[in-house]
């Protein structure tokens, strides 16, 4: 029951049991569980955050990390909380990266071969600073502290990279390559406002300088231009935007994985006419988020 509830709607959950368990059980008793063994299974996951702070981990002696890369994303999306309105929900995603012959499946934009799999998910409703700690549970959970090789890839926002160089200070920084493609075509309009044509072509050149890691490029004609708020974008993310050695190394570029995760908790959390109430969205947060990791089972026995 408390599974279903974290995988549907509490109507369609009491529907499920209907039609195929030829169960008649009321919406609000589902409900009435969920809170109960979601706030059961949120506590275990706050007590286990603080049992694996940053200074309790013990890292393994110098040449004895593991080989397994390990590849991180991190993003927001909204909830709508009652009396609060919408909120941001803090998403991190922690799996292994991969080469195996295909594209990336969970991202638009990620390289040919390379993938992200047996992904764990971290949710908080807040700040950064909520997130931080689940987010290190989950990274000592994935094993990311033990690893000799590791990424972050994501978005531009500050409180991103601020988060990354707390918890991942070693890991290779890389702002999503979609993203980056986004604020090249912005760019290029504030360029060329009157010509869209030129601003296109403009685009298209840039994006090649874009991929080369030829910033300086981009970064000029911006700043000839006196256009900083475009410029400062990628002056800051310059060494995070070396897209063709990030390919030939296997890194992922694209941030696909955190946000197909945040489409997935949306997609729970944030249906037509859904509203939370605080408590209820941090219970849901570690249902759905054990649910999409399938570590449900595994949480339910150690909660």
């Amino acid at each position: 029951m408390v599974w279903l509830s974290g995988l549907l709607p509490y109507e369609q959950a009491a529907q499920v049991f209907e039609r195929i368990g030829h169960r008649s059980l009321p919406r609000a008793s589902i409900w009435s569980q969920s809170q109960v063994h979601g706030e059961r299974l949120r506590a275990y996951l706050v007590r286990r955050q603080d049992q694996v702070s940053v200074e309790r981990v013990v890292l393994p002696p110098p040449g004895q990390d593991h080989r397994q890369r390990k590849g991180v994303s991190i993003d927001g999306g909204m909830v709508n909380i009652r009396g609060e309105g919408w909120k941001e929900v803090k998403v991190g995603a922690i799996g292994d990266v991969e080469r195996d012959g295909e594209g990336g499946p969970h991202s638009r934009e990620d390289v040919p071969g390379v993938r992200v799999t047996n992904v764990g998910y971290a949710a908080a409703l807040g700040s950064a600073e909520v997130l931080g700690p689940a987010l290190w549970a989950l990274a000592v959970e994935k094993e990311v502290p033990q690893a000799a090789d590791s990424c972050v890839t994501a978005d531009g926002a500050p409180w991103i990279w601020n988060l990354t160089a707390d918890l991942f200070p070693d890991s290779v920084q890389i702002v999503d390559w979609y993203h980056a493609c986004q604020h090249l075509a912005a760019a290029a309009h504030a360029l060329h406002p009157e010509d869209s044509q030129q601003a296109d072509r403009w685009f298209q050149q840039r994006q090649n300088s874009l991929y080369l890691g030829e910033i300086q490029a981009i970064t000029e004609p911006l700043d000839q231009a006196k256009l900083p708020d475009h410029s400062n974008y990628f002056h800051t993310h310059q060494r995070r935007m070396r897209y063709q050695e990030f390919c030939e190394e296997g890194y992922p570029i694209g941030s696909g994985t955190v946000e197909s995760g945040i489409k997935q908790f949306k997609a729970r959390l944030s249906g037509s006419g859904m509203r939370w109430s605080r408590a209820g969205a941090e219970r849901m947060l570690a249902l759905r988020g054990a649910v999409m990791a399938d570590t449900f089972d595994a949480l339910w026995v150690a909660a």
